[in-house]
């Protein structure tokens, strides 16, 4: 097995014949480099997921391999349980743990600006809750100014508390931040991991095969269909029945917000929607989804083993559950009490909180969903590329 270390290692010869030295991994993927040697000399964990597949297309593992790697790993603790040598042996091997470790690397490294995903990384609770908290109290202190906190019953017209225009020009600067800052990060990414396509004429299969396993979450199935080790070594599918929960209650929001644009736009229709209406019954089934999906993720992260994953992240992990959870809570008491006196104070909360999830969006776990497609994707292209080692299955 080669040294650790890359500076043991003797220089490599670059385009110009020049010698250049080997890029030096930081701790945590040196740690990941080390354990997939392991892992590729044993290969009993092949069938797993997506990742060993991968992992065995490569001898050495650069940055940018690891970096793919890791955000290809869905941490559901299968290969830890299955492993030989994991603790108390020597080598220690623990694939979940040290990818996670790596996957928090990526969410600052790749983050646009910069210095917002080294803020976020150290201070994900805290900074959630605080900037939900400071929007929502600079909303209701403006409406408190103008005499318009306590307005009385208006029947649901959110338009008498704060114009539409008000409304649209501030949450469309929000959201494009978001989506900049994402597209900024997903790009930098993207360009360092991605293979050169071989067989551009598959490439709308491979698309196929990603979003199929992003939408299904297959991976969380533990390669085997029994689920993830929360835990103990017993196998569950509830961390992915919560994540369905989650993720498709963050859809049914936005189909909600995207059909009462069509209404207001398209044919006329303002706010506020009849509770039967298709913008309301989307948006109650999604905040229903956000409420149960990130309540039944939050109780699994307290109760999971430490050595299935990096302590480091959980604020992070914690400040993203956190800000979905106040979203949903916030939305579904402002539709219950939207033709009450405190619909106006309701609607500060709720907007501030989702001002908050819409600014930390790009720095935490949301992003970590758009790496882990990412990575997908280059998973189901690279497999229907020639393998030149030929040591794995796929």
């Amino acid at each position: 097995m080669q040294s650790l270390d890359p500076r043991a290692q003797p220089p490599i010869s670059g385009a110009s014949g020049a010698l250049q030295p080997i890029p030096v991994l930081n701790v945590a993927a040196a740690e990941v480099d080390r354990q997939l040697h392991i892992c590729n000399a044993c290969r009993y964990c092949e069938g797993f997921c997506a990742v060993f597949p991968a992992m065995t297309r490569r001898l050495d593992f650069a940055q940018a391999d690891i970096h793919y790697l890791a955000n290809l790993c869905h941490n559901c603790g299968a290969c830890l349980h299955a492993c030989q040598y994991a603790e108390p042996h020597a080598f220690a091997v623990n694939v979940p743990r040290a990818m996670a470790r790596v996957r928090l690397d990526t969410y600052a490294e790749y983050a646009w600006p910069p210095a917002l995903g080294r803020l976020y990384r150290r201070n994900g609770l805290t900074l959630s809750l605080a900037t939900a908290a400071g929007l929502g109290l600079f909303l209701a202190l403006t409406l408190a100014i103008k005499g318009t906190l306590f307005p009385g019953p208006l029947a649901g017209n959110i338009y008498a508390i704060f114009p539409h225009d008000a409304l649209a020009l501030m949450f469309g600067l929000v959201f494009a931040f978001a989506t900049l800052a994402l597209g900024m990060a997903v790009r930098r990414f993207w360009r360092e991991v991605s293979p050169p396509s071989e067989e551009p004429a598959r490439s709308g299969a491979a698309a196929l095969e990603a979003s199929r396993a992003v939408l299904q979450l297959k991976y969380l199935d533990g390669g085997h269909g029994e689920g993830c080790n929360e835990e103990s070594d017993r196998f569950t599918l509830w961390r992915r029945r919560f994540h369905h929960c989650t993720f498709y209650g963050f859809l049914l929001c936005f189909a909600a917000t995207s059909v009462a644009t069509l209404y207001h736009f398209v044919l006329g229709l303002e706010a506020p929607y009849p509770l039967t209406s298709l913008p309301v019954l989307l948006g109650t089934a999604g905040g229903l989804g956000l409420l149960v999906g990130p309540a039944g993720l939050l109780w699994l992260n307290r109760r999971r083993h430490p050595e299935h994953g990096d302590s480091a992240q959980r604020p992070m992990d914690r400040g993203f559950i956190a800000l979905l959870l106040l979203v949903s809570l916030s939305g579904l008491a402002l539709l219950a009490g939207r033709d009450s006196g405190a619909m106006a104070l309701l609607l500060a909360l709720h907007l501030g909180a989702v001002m908050a999830f819409f600014l930390t969006m790009p720095y935490g776990k949301f992003a970590h969903g758009i790496f882990r497609s990412a990575a997908l994707l280059r998973f189901a292209i690279e497999k229907r590329q020639p393998d030149r080692l030929r040591m794995g299955g796929e």
